[in-house]
């Protein structure tokens, strides 16, 4: 029960931490490449992640500044997305 509670936390805090994470991407190349133009960076490393039901895609970047940053995106026809709810 607490393990499934921080997960709920961990993807609230996820969604809402960055523009980025305002569309949700179709694929991890889709999530990459917002990612690029929103950053400006280059992209260190992409890999699909799931977090209880939810499908994100963790990404890796560069930032002009020379930080290391890591975006989260949701994907397309995660639970929650409208698309899905539409289809049924």
């Amino acid at each position: 029960m607490r393990r499934l509670l921080h997960n709920m936390l961990l993807v609230a805090a996820v969604v809402a931490a960055a523009p980025v994470l305002a569309q949700r991407a179709t694929g991890l190349q889709d999530a990459a490449e917002r990612v690029q133009r929103e950053t400006g960076g280059r992209i260190l490393s992409a890999e699909t992640v799931r977090i209880g039901r939810q499908k994100l895609y963790r990404v890796k970047v560069l930032t002009p500044d020379g930080r290391v940053q890591v975006e989260m995106v949701p994907a397309a026809g995660a639970p929650g997305d409208r698309r899905e709810q539409d289809a049924r």
